[in-house]
C-alpha cells in the first residue's frame, strides 16, 4: 500500500467515526432523562419497540435518522424527527415500522416530522409493501402550525395517503400507544386494523381539557378515549393490549398471516461477497474532492465476486456502464469515473464530467436496462457537464437532455448512491432526489451542491466585494481573504452530507461498507411491485 492510499484510509476511517458519534448522540431522542421517564410509565422508546417488533439477528436500513439534524434549535431542536422508521422483517416479511418518539416533543410533529412520515408512507406505496405506524404523539407542533398544517404535503397528506393505500391494497396496522390527539387520531383508524395499549393510550379528536373548555363536560381522558372506551363502547380499535409488547407481539401475529405477493420478478441468484477487500474502499477514496481515482477500484469491492460486465467500455469513458449483482440481485450500475481518461482520439476527459460519448452510453445502457428488467444503481461521484464551445457544437445540452429523459422515465426501480460530489445538473442526470430513485444514501465523503465550496466561495465573493466596493469600502487583500474563507465556511456547512440527510433530501448518511445491505434491501422491497408501465422516453431530439 502507498502513502497516499494510507492518509486516505486514515481520513476515511475518522469520517466514519463522526459518522457514529453523530448517531449515537441521535438515538437518545429527547435525552436520557426523557427515556428514563417513558420507562417509569411502563412504556417502552420509541427504538425499543421497533427493535422488539423487527425479527431478531435480521438486516434493517434506517430511513432518515438524521432528520431534523441541527435544525429547530430555537424550538430545543428535533432529533431523528421524533419520528423512527426502519425497513425490516417481521416474520420474515418485508415491512416499514414507523415510530413517534415520545421522548421528543411529546412526539409532536414538527415540519420535518411529516416529511418523515410522507417518505416513509411513500416508500411503502412505491414497493407496496406493508406499513407499521407504532403512535404515541401529541400532534402538531403549535408554534409552528403554520408550516405543517394547511399546504399539500403537510400533516393532512399522511392521512388521504392512508386513504389511497388502503386502495390499493397496502397493509396498514396501527398500535395505538400513548397519546393520540385530535387529526393524529385518524392515522391509526384509518389503518386495516388497530390496536390500543390499555392504561398508557387514548385516542380522542379533544382531549378532556378542551372538552371542558368548549362545551362544560367534565371528563377524565381514560374515561373519553382510552382502550376500554374504544374496545368496548365505540367500537373505533380493533384490539386491546395489556402493555407494549402485547401490542407489539399481537402485529407480529397479524402479520405472520398475510398472504404472498406478486412479484416483479427481479432476477436474483445466491448472493456472493466481493473477491477484492471491500475494506479497501477506505484507502482508495480520496481525502481531496478533486483528487482523481479509479471507480472501477469501488466498484470492485460493492458487486458480487467483484465481476463487473462493462458496456461500451471504450467509449465514453467519464461515464462506467455494466452488469453485475449485488447480494445475488442482477443491477445495471451508472457510475461516474473520476480518473483522467484519454480517448481514442488521444485527448484527455477530465474524471467526474459529463461529455456528450458519456451521456450518450448513459442514455442507451439505461434503456437497456428497461428492456431487460434490471433494476439501475447510480453511483455518483459528479462535476457537472462539460463546458466550453466544442461541448456546446457538439450538443451537449441536447446529450445531456438524452440522459435526463432516460433517467426520469426509467420504469425499473433505481437506487442512488453518493460516494463524493454531486454537484449542479450532474446531480440530476445522475438520479438525484428530483428523479424518484426508491432509495438515496451518501457517503460521509459526498458533498451535494449546485457547485464546489471552492467555485461557489470565489463567485460569492466577487459579488460580495463588488458590493462593498459601491458602498466606498476599501477591499484589502488581508480582507479578501477573510471574507473567501466566511463565505466558504459557511457554503461547505450547507454542502456536508448530514446537511442533506437533516432535509431529507437522502434518506440516510452509511458507512459504506454498508451499501450492499440498502442496495439488496432496497431491491427485495422493489420486488413486491410488479412494473406496470413501458419504459418510453417521449419525444426527443436525436
Amino acid at each position: 500500500m502507498d502513502v497516499n492510499f494510507n492518509k486516505n484510509e486514515d481520513f476515511n476511517k475518522l469520517l466514519i467515526s463522526d459518522l457514529r458519534k453523530r448517531f449515537a448522540k441521535v438515538k437518545l431522542g429527547g435525552g436520557q432523562n426523557r427515556i428514563d421517564k417513558q420507562r417509569e410509565k411502563g412504556k417502552m422508546t420509541a427504538r425499543e419497540r421497533v427493535d422488539y417488533l423487527l425479527d431478531n439477528k435480521t438486516k434493517s436500513i434506517e430511513i432518515a435518522a438524521f432528520a431534523g439534524h441541527e435544525m429547530y434549535k430555537e424550538h430545543g431542536g428535533c432529533p431523528s424527527g421524533g419520528v423512527i422508521v426502519k425497513i425490516g422483517y417481521i416474520n420474515g416479511k418485508q415491512c416499514i415500522v414507523v415510530a413517534n418518539d415520545a421522548t421528543v416533543k411529546a412526539g409532536a410533529w414538527f415540519p420535518i416530522t411529516a416529511k418523515k412520515n410522507l417518505r416513509a408512507q411513500e416508500i411503502s406505496i412505491e414497493n407496496k409493501i406493508p406499513i407499521i405506524y407504532l403512535v404515541d404523539s401529541a400532534g402538531v407542533y403549535l408554534p409552528m402550525q403554520d408550516e405543517i398544517f394547511p399546504d399539500k404535503e403537510h400533516f393532512g397528506r399522511i392521512f388521504r395517503n392512508n386513504a389511497i393505500m388502503s386502495s390499493m391494497g397496502i397493509t396498514q396496522i396501527s398500535a395505538v400507544m400513548g397519546s393520540c390527539v385530535a387529526g393524529g387520531a385518524y392515522l391509526p383508524i384509518m389503518s386495516d386494523e388497530a390496536i390500543i395499549v390499555d392504561k398508557t393510550a387514548s385516542i380522542f379528536l379533544a382531549g378532556s381539557y378542551l372538552v371542558k373548555a368548549a362545551i362544560g363536560e367534565s371528563i377524565d381522558n381514560e374515561t373519553l378515549g382510552g382502550a376500554t372506551t374504544h374496545c368496548e363502547i365505540s367500537g373505533v380499535t380493533d384490539y386491546k393490549a395489556l402493555d407494549d409488547k402485547d401490542a407489539l407481539d399481537k402485529i407480529k401475529r397479524i402479520v405472520d398471516k398475510i398472504g404472498d405477493f406478486e412479484k416483479a420478478g427481479f432476477n436474483k441468484v445466491k448472493g456472493e461477497a466481493p473477491k477484492e477487500n471491500e475494506e479497501d474502499i477506505f484507502g482508495i477514496l480520496p481525502k481531496e474532492r478533486n483528487a482523481p481515482y479509479d471507480m472501477l477500484e469501488i466498484i470492485n469491492r460493492l458487486v458480487d465476486k467483484s465481476e463487473f460486465d462493462q458496456y461500451k467500455e471504450g467509449y465514453g469513458q467519464t461515464i462506467l456502464t455494466g452488469y453485475a449483482r449485488i447480494d445475488g440481485w442482477a443491477v445495471g450500475i451508472v457510475a461516474n469515473q473520476r480518473k483522467l481518461v484519454k480517448t481514442k482520439k488521444g485527448e484527455m476527459q477530465f474524471g467526474g464530467v459529463i461529455y456528450n460519448d458519456s451521456a450518450d452510453k448513459a442514455t442507451r445502457f439505461i434503456a437497456n436496462c428497461n428492456q431487460k428488467k434490471i433494476p439501475l444503481v447510480f453511483l455518483q461521484d459528479v462535476t457537472g457537464f462539460m463546458v466550453g464551445s466544442k461541448s456546446e457544437h457538439g450538443g451537449i445540452i441536447k446529450d445531456g437532455a438524452k440522459m435526463v429523459n432516460a433517467v426520469s422515465n426509467s420504469v425499473v426501480p433505481k437506487f442512488t448512491v453518493i460516494i463524493g460530489n454531486s454537484y449542479g445538473a450532474g446531480n440530476y442526470a445522475m438520479c438525484g432526489k428530483a428523479y424518484d430513485p426508491r432509495l438515496i444514501v451518501a457517503w460521509p465523503s459526498a458533498e451535494l451542491a449546485v457547485m464546489s465550496g471552492n467555485s461557489a466561495a470565489k463567485v460569492l465573493l466577487q459579488i460580495e466585494t463588488a458590493s462593498l466596493k459601491k458602498r466606498g469600502e476599501k477591499i484589502t487583500p488581508e480582507k479578501k481573504a477573510k471574507l473567501f474563507d466566511q463565505i466558504k465556511s459557511r457554503y461547505d456547512l450547507q454542502i456536508s452530507p448530514y446537511y442533506s440527510a437533516a432535509r431529507i433530501w437522502t434518506d440516510a448518511v452509511i458507512n459504506p461498507l454498508d451499501t450492499r445491505t440498502w442496495i439488496s434491501m432496497g431491491i427485495e422491497a422493489a420486488n413486491h411491485a410488479p412494473i406496470e408501465k413501458q419504459f418510453n422516453m417521449g419525444v426527443l431530439q436525436v
